[in-house]
């Protein structure tokens, strides 16, 4: 068996072309996307100006189960990610199935937010057009994004590395305007410890703001479905992804004091471009309006190209494998899935035409992927009875046990409408009908 696993690990059709800093900038850029730009202000309608403790909470959670991860994508480096861990640990088709579908749904909802975003508030503050067609301008990202994705995984991953570093001025820009403003005697340093409630009140406050924040959070999740396309990954996904995860929240806890300290909380609590709401009020003079929409937008879009790679990398891994059927696993002369993407892109453009309030996409991948986290938690567990002849990490088991059950805590309906689990139960639902088909047409595991 350990034999046969090695083997696995070393052989793919796929290329190896993504180094260690490839990988960290990869990571990084996914987290530094829509989540920090778009959902700043929705975060403070449940926090209150203490935005930072929102994000402070969701990252424990990304932090622990990105433990589970490590551990499982240095022991089994294979595109698919968590559906191939839950496969190896229950091998149950149906579970395995249905926990691919839920993450192929959650980088399509992902991208899907992220596509109207960009036709929001950062759109307007780029063209001085109000009230912009958010799903028109969201589709025509999309395309161009699946267009790039089509190209090839290296151009994806230097595209990537090149708007993450458009991110990362982009928010050190908004953090640099905060301190000018605070220099300035200006501002409002208390509203940032301003809780919401009190007591309890202000725990579930701070809780809600945590699983909207946790959207910020996600993209480390995505970079394990790259690993057979990633260079020696059991020595390079450790660093990079401790790497990515911290570099985020410390960029994030700037940006949410700047935010609560700059603007108040009611401005930032009804824009969809809480950031642009920052630069505007801590720096009115300078004309810089246009040029951070402009950053914000490629940041948005940046969240939107490494959700569909990832999409369509975990149809491509899971149908090499069997569970799906075998046209996804196709490949184009650059090596790209081009059925996958076809499919994820198409998806995404379902969503972003027919689903009311597209903000709920935010939170409905949030809660479709704290369900896959818990299974993973609870799958790392339950694999440490299978042994491997090659080197990886193993994470402490705490941590793996306090990562499934803060991920069950986060499944819980605290501050989240029941339209965001109707949505999450109708994209399950088309996934149960999808093993139904594929299964009535004698698709079965590979061995």
């Amino acid at each position: 068996m350990a034999v046969r696993d090695v083997q696995e690990t070393e052989n793919t059709d796929l290329r190896r072309v993504i180094s260690r800093p490839m990988l960290t900038f990869f990571i990084l850029g996914d987290i530094l996307g829509a989540g920090i730009y778009s959902l700043t202000g929705e975060v403070g309608a449940d926090t209150g100006g203490a935005i930072w403790a929102g994000f402070l909470v969701a990252f424990v959670l990304a932090f622990l189960t990105a433990f589970a991860y490590l551990e499982l994508v240095t022991k089994y480096p294979q595109a698919a990610g968590a559906a191939l861990y839950v496969d190896r640990a229950f091998g149950l088709h149906f579970l395995s199935f249905l926990v691919t579908f839920a993450v192929m749904a959650s980088g399509v909802t992902s991208a899907s937010f992220a596509a109207s975003r960009v036709g929001g508030r950062y759109f307007e503050g780029l063209t001085g057009v109000s009230d912009p067609p958010m799903a028109l301008i969201g589709a025509i990202a999309i395309l161009l994004v699946a267009a790039v994705n089509l190209w090839g995984v290296a151009e994806c991953v230097r595209v990537n590395i090149a708007i993450t570093c458009v991110e990362v001025a982009g928010l050190l820009f908004v953090i640099g305007v905060g301190a000018w403003v605070l220099m300035s005697g200006d501002g409002n340093p208390g509203q940032a410890f301003e809780f919401a409630g009190s007591g309890f009140g202000m725990v579930t406050g701070v809780l809600a703001g945590a699983a909207t924040a946790f959207y910020a959070f996600l993209g480390f999740e995505d970079a394990v479905n790259m690993a057979e396309e990633t260079k020696e990954p059991h020595r390079t996904f450790p660093p990079a992804l401790v790497t990515g995860v911290v570099g985020a929240v410390i960029i994030y806890l700037l940006v949410a004091f700047t935010a609560a300290m700059t603007v108040p909380l009611d401005v930032l609590t009804e824009s969809s471009g809480p950031l642009l709401e920052v630069v505007k009020a801590g720096a009115p003079n300078l004309d810089t309006g246009e040029i951070f929409s402009a950053v914000s937008i490629i940041s948005v879009s940046n969240t939107m190209l490494i959700n569909m790679l990832m999409a369509s990398r975990l149809l491509y891994g899971m149908s090499k494998r069997g569970v799906l059927p075998a046209p996804f696993s196709r490949l184009t002369r650059r090596r790209t899935p081009w059925v996958a993407i076809a499919v994820t892109t198409a998806l995404s453009l379902v969503l972003l035409f027919t689903v009311d309030d597209l903000s709920d996409l935010s939170d409905t991948t949030v809660l479709l992927l704290v369900g896959v986290f818990l299974l993973v938690n609870v799958a790392a567990l339950v694999l440490r009875r299978d042994r491997v002849e090659h080197e990886h990490f193993r994470a402490p088991a705490a941590a793996l046990v306090a990562g499934a059950v803060i991920s069950f805590v986060f499944l819980l309906p605290i501050g989240r409408e029941a339209g965001i689990y109707l949505l999450a139960l109708w994209l399950l639902l088309g996934g149960v009908a999808l093993w139904l088909i594929t299964k009535a047409l004698g698709f079965s595991r590979r061995t």
